[in-house]
């Protein structure tokens, strides 16, 4: 009886094995890196204010651009036509 008992426990053992390893496990890792990929998806602090100096950038750029812009076209109105 002992000997049936303990060979039930064995295959048991080794089928929940099997079960945990084909389903439990493959479900968890995908929930882990779902759950990584939604906290990646934002913007970290420093990436926002890299953001917001490169905007600040691109806006003093414009302005020097649009001064050159008019400079150019006080001195000489037809420099922006292809030759």
């Amino acid at each position: 009886m002992e000997e049936v008992s303990l060979r039930f426990m064995s295959e048991m053992t080794f089928v929940l094995a099997i079960v945990f390893i084909t389903i439990v496990v493959p479900l968890w890792l995908l929930l882990h890196y779902i759950t990584r990929w939604r906290q990646s998806r934002g913007l970290s602090r420093e990436d926002e204010h890299m953001l917001e100096e490169l905007w600040e950038s691109a806006g003093r750029m414009e302005e020097r651009i649009e001064t050159l812009e008019r400079i150019l076209d006080e001195q000489n109105s037809e420099w922006r036509r292809p030759k």
